[in-house]
């Protein structure tokens, strides 16, 4: 449940407001009338400057990112259940059973094993379950009902051992066509992080060569999978956003050019 006494600094949240409203312009810039899903990466920044976010950015920002599992679990507990939230960071097995017990995370964008897609499919069913059987009319109306988990495979596009993520072809098909199978889970779409570096040094006009991947991936798994839907791509960060909208990106994930550079992990906090 919020915590209705959390203080917002109004210099802080005027300036997050600015920086929000400049990266929703650069987006809109390159979409080409596209309605691209911007995802506020909030990691290791206080439950403070999200409920600015939410509260005095016009429209209300909704999507947010966090990388760490209990980092978002703190946050979701003090924040409104309005938020939408997104775990982007390494996933691991363990962190499965909590995460799907989050009633408003909204997508998962770092399922790389079939292990963890079945570890997430059957802890959202246990809570989807216990969230139907628990509901009465105590429950405020305004409660948003939890739904299947969104799920994004990640595919290690650059072929980095330092990322994650599932190999290119048959693995990608296999894991698509198992989260396809899930009754708790819906695949959304495929997700990269890619060769940073690379993404930078890549001229303008020229097609960055982890997104051409992705998209090809795209393609490969909607025929296999036989689907009649088009899977979104979740591709572009901060250094590279505006060449992946350029490339067919449904979802940007942003942070430092919104929240400014993040402090180190143990003088983080989750309030202020």
């Amino acid at each position: 449940m919020m915590d209705v006494e959390m203080k917002i600094d109004p210099q802080r949240a005027a300036a997050l407001v600015s920086q929000i409203k400049t990266v929703r312009e650069r987006i809109a810039a390159v979409a080409n009338g596209r309605d691209v899903r911007l995802v506020a990466v909030s990691k290791l920044k206080p439950a403070n400057d999200i409920l600015a976010l939410v509260q005095q950015a016009s429209p209300p920002q909704q999507h947010f990112g966090e990388n760490y599992a209990q980092e978002l679990s703190q946050k979701a507990e003090l924040l409104p259940r309005s938020i939408k939230w997104h775990f982007i960071g390494g996933l691991q097995s363990g962190h499965c059973k909590n995460l799907a017990k989050i009633p408003n995370l909204w997508c998962v964008s770092s399922v790389d094993t079939e292990k963890k897609a079945q570890l997430l499919d059957k802890h959202r069913g246990e809570f989807l379950a216990s969230f139907s059987s628990s509901a009465s009319s105590t429950t405020p109306s305004s409660t948003p009902t939890p739904e299947k988990l969104n799920i994004h495979i990640q595919v290690n596009t650059s072929g980095e051992s330092s990322k994650s993520g599932c190999a290119p072809g048959d693995a990608t098909v296999a894991l698509c066509r198992a989260v396809e199978s899930a009754p708790n889970l819906n695949l959304l779409g495929l997700m990269t992080i890619g060769d940073v570096a690379r993404s930078v040094a890549t001229g303008t006009g020229a097609e960055n060569e982890d997104f051409a991947c992705l998209r090809e991936q795209r393609e490969l798994v909607q025929k296999e999978l036989g689907l009649d839907r088009e899977l979104e791509l979740s591709m572009g960060m901060s250094e590279d956003f505006e060449g992946a909208v350029t490339m067919g990106s449904g979802e940007v994930r942003v942070g430092s050019t919104i929240f400014g550079a993040r402090p180190p992990k143990s003088e983080a906090k989750i309030r202020e």
